[in-house]
């Protein structure tokens, strides 16, 4: 299983972004699919996670109304879009396939994902 991330980059306060996650070698439709963040020093936490059908999604308390995640299973593929970025958006994004085709009630924790990508580096400036 390949999970890549990829549309990260540097932005002002204010702009927008969208994350791309490709996958390969996985059975994507089964799969609830997560979008996690992480900077220097700090514990890896849950951004967002949608379910096997994208009907279903979840997001972290400080990106809600501002970030959307959604998914093309033709295509294997799972999208962040960002709005309203702010600097302390800044983070290594990583996208993760989990386990299950739901996310669980525990999908910020990590648990219950596996296959993940290297990540890719959103910056936001003041």
């Amino acid at each position: 299983v390949q999970v890549v991330e990829s549309g990260g980059g540097l932005v002002q306060a204010g702009g927008s972004l969208t994350l791309s996650c490709a996958t390969t070698g996985l059975a994507f439709e089964r799969h609830a699919m997560g979008w996690f963040r992480q900077v220097p020093g700090k514990k890896r936490e849950g951004v967002s996670c949608v379910n096997w059908s994208g009907a279903e999604t979840e997001y972290l308390d400080s990106v809600k109304g501002r970030f959307s995640i959604s998914r093309d299973n033709k295509k294997s593929m799972v999208f962040l879009k960002m709005n309203n970025l702010k600097p302390e958006d800044t983070a290594m994004y990583y996208c993760a396939a989990g386990e299950y085709s739901v996310c669980l009630a525990s999908w910020s924790s990590e648990l219950g994902f596996e296959d993940w990508g290297q990540g890719t580096q959103v910056t936001v400036s003041s």
